[in-house]
């Protein structure tokens, strides 16, 4: 699934519908104040997200099966980071194309679209609720010939506030673009954000991804299926955590399947430098507790405990070899992973602290995420 493909036609989608609704019998206001927000994500420092690391070690997100170390899991960290933060742009890329057009009104309108063919129908309400909490302001986008079917065809739903912005927002590729996304299935990403956050940040936002379709384990055992991840950001300080899950994961132990990747970090944005911890537990693990999810399934420990049940008479030599750069914490700059363990500066201390008062979520509860349009 490509960024930039999927922002330029949800982009066109939204031009599309405003030329659509254009209706000269119809008189649309034209001084009042927008009311779709612009702002819906927070920035993440490079150091801590990359599309694709340039090691040669980890590939889009494929840990290489002969370099299975501490350096490849740190690195492959960037790369689920980075499909959460794609999913908060595309959700951002959507809404400041409708909000450089001026929505200030309810409205409800039908179109075909130039991607797929398809009719799609766009409606604008005011005070929506959706789980529990009542909005201002809802947008929903449905894939007209399929709001008979379980998922009512939504292929974008948003409900927000404004001053200050709260919102949630929710997209299903497959029912945006059936030509660009049909083996998309049932994958769904949803955005929560907030501005003052009520989590003592300047703004928040938490990112979940479910039922991303996975490849044959032979081809990628460490594929992603579901992923949530909260950031924090303060000045130049963003704080984040959460888990991605791999169902079919294995390390050296192949009767030990499935694994999350979870993990706190923090970073700054400026100097662009980062630190991040990282517990491998399994995936059915029921825990919430931080010591347990990242020290007691901490790389250095997982991997130890793997390769001796495997090889107990392995040369002390050996195992070392495997645990290279296994050592808490995980250091990054702007060209990415550094070194586990030893600091490489001054400058990485405040984060260091910093991702001592975070936690994951437990991996239960993502490797059985679901999410649900209203």
């Amino acid at each position: 699934m490509k960024t930039t493909r999927l922002i330029a036609l949800l982009t066109t989608m939204t031009l599309l519908f405003f030329f659509v609704s254009c209706d000269d019998s119809i008189e649309k206001p034209r001084e009042q104040e927008n009311i779709v927000p612009e702002q819906f994500t927070v920035d993440i420092p490079e150091s801590l997200t990359s599309d694709q690391r340039t090691s040669g070690r980890v590939a889009n997100g494929r840990i290489a099966e002969d370099d299975l170390d501490g350096n490849s899991i740190y690195e492959t960290l960037g790369f689920f980071i980075h499909l959460a933060e794609e999913s908060s742009e595309l959700v951002e890329a959507v809404l400041r194309g409708a909000a450089s057009l001026g929505i200030h009104q309810v409205i409800f309108l039908s179109y075909e679209s130039d991607e797929d063919g398809r009719i799609k129908n766009l409606e604008v309400l005011e005070n929506s609720t959706y789980e529990g909490v009542t909005y201002e302001y809802e947008l929903t986008i449905t894939d007209a010939d399929s709001e008979g079917n379980d998922d009512g065809g939504k292929a974008l739903q948003v409900f927000w506030n404004l001053d200050p912005v709260v919102g949630v927002a929710i997209i299903k590729p497959y029912n945006i673009n059936r030509t660009e996304h049909p083996n998309a299935g049932d994958a769904v990403y949803k955005v929560e954000y907030m501005e003052e956050s009520d989590r003592g940040y300047d703004a928040h936002m938490i990112v979940s991804i479910s039922g991303i379709p996975l490849p044959s384990p032979l081809e990628d055992p460490y594929a992603v299926d579901n992923l949530k991840m909260f950031v924090g950001k303060t000045g130049d300080i963003v704080d984040i955590y959460g888990n991605s899950n791999h169902p079919n994961a294995v390390f050296f132990n192949q009767d030990e399947v499935g694994f999350n990747w979870a993990f706190v970090a923090s970073g700054n944005d400026v100097e662009d430098i980062g630190v991040a911890e990282v517990g491998l537990p399994p995936s059915n693990l029921d825990e919430t507790d931080r010591s347990a999810l990242l020290v007691d399934y901490s790389i250095k420990q997982v991997f130890t405990n793997q390769i001796l049940s495997v090889w107990p008479n392995l040369p002390q030599e050996l195992i070392d070899l495997y645990l290279f750069n296994t050592e808490a914490p995980g250091f990054f700059d702007a060209d990415g992973f550094v070194q586990g363990g030893t600091s490489p500066g001054e400058a990485y201390d405040p984060l260091v602290d910093r991702i001592l008062e975070l936690a994951p979520y437990s991996p239960k509860a993502i490797s059985e995420l679901e999410i649900q349009f209203k």
